[in-house]
């Protein structure tokens, strides 16, 4: 099974605590050595590293450990290939533009008998189910709000109808992001933790790495990371319900259609994850 981590946050963080736990699980810790990848949302850019090798012992994967990139909502993904061959273009996570904004999506199951009708504007480079689903996706949301982005509530709902017609063909986490919210679907196994004050020390699962919040954050600051399995052996780590779908906004899961009041962003940020 592929492994996923996400982080969406209240104000531009680094992942590289994170990050050096999970890349471990490209081919140390675990068994999955068929690529990786990462995506940074900055405002409307992304930057994207992919790489076919086991995470574990790729050089970018090194550099983006030690590479302090701060941003609101990042994706992360180490592939355990099931379908397609272990190339570049099969490494997740893959990107495209819908409304003017780009999409990141990563995923984490398998999908048998499924053979969307793509249109053409939204097509799979690589040969995976996971990319078909991606353009299955996007293309879906495309045709169902012709007139742009619609609003978050409805967008939400949209995608949880997607989810169930997609996951029907079997294991279907994901998680998915244009920058402003970061949704994870919860196929069979997905958890997440919302870090704020009053912050503690965290010890990593996967490598013998200890980080105290409290040095490299300020009280304002919420930080929500999402994985496939917890990245911590210290802190309490809330598994999702399967056939769930969150969104996460500013460092925390959102309750879509309801009021919301949105945390002031500060730039720079402060602190890691």
């Amino acid at each position: 099974m592929c492994q996923l981590l996400g982080m969406n946050c209240n104000v531009p963080t680094d992942i590289c605590f994170s990050f050096t736990g999970f890349r471990a699980r490209g081919g140390l810790t675990d068994q999955h050595r068929d690529g990786w990848g990462i995506a940074f949302f900055e405002q409307r850019g992304v930057r994207l590293f992919l790489d076919p090798q086991p995470s574990a012992h790729s050089p970018v994967a090194e550099l983006v450990r030690n590479y302090p990139i701060r941003s609101l909502n990042v994706i992360a993904h180490i592939r355990k290939a099931t379908q397609g061959v272990v190339r570049l273009e099969n490494t997740h996570p893959f990107q495209r533009e819908l409304w003017g904004r780009y999409w990141i999506f990563a995923h984490n199951g398998n999908l048998l008998d499924y053979a969307p009708e793509l249109s053409g504007r939204f097509v799979p480079v690589g040969c995976t189910d996971s990319e078909k689903a991606f353009c299955d996706i996007l293309q879906s949301l495309a045709a169902r709000f012709p007139d742009g982005q619609p609003s978050d509530a409805a967008l939400h709902a949209e995608l949880r109808e997607l989810a169930i017609r997609i996951g029907s063909h079997g294991e279907f986490n994901f998680l998915l992001s244009n920058g402003e919210l970061l949704f994870a679907h919860c196929s069979s196994r997905l958890a997440y933790i919302v870090r704020q004050a009053p912050f503690t020390v965290a010890h990593l699962s996967d490598q013998d790495v200890t980080v105290d919040f409290n040095e490299q954050t300020t009280p304002n600051d919420r930080v929500a990371l999402i994985a496939t399995l917890p990245l911590t052996d210290n802190e309490v780590w809330q598994q999702m319900t399967p056939g769930s779908l969150l969104a996460f906004r500013d460092g925390a899961p959102e309750a879509l259609g309801e009021t919301r009041t949105i945390a002031a962003r500060r730039d720079p940020a402060t602190g890691g994850a």
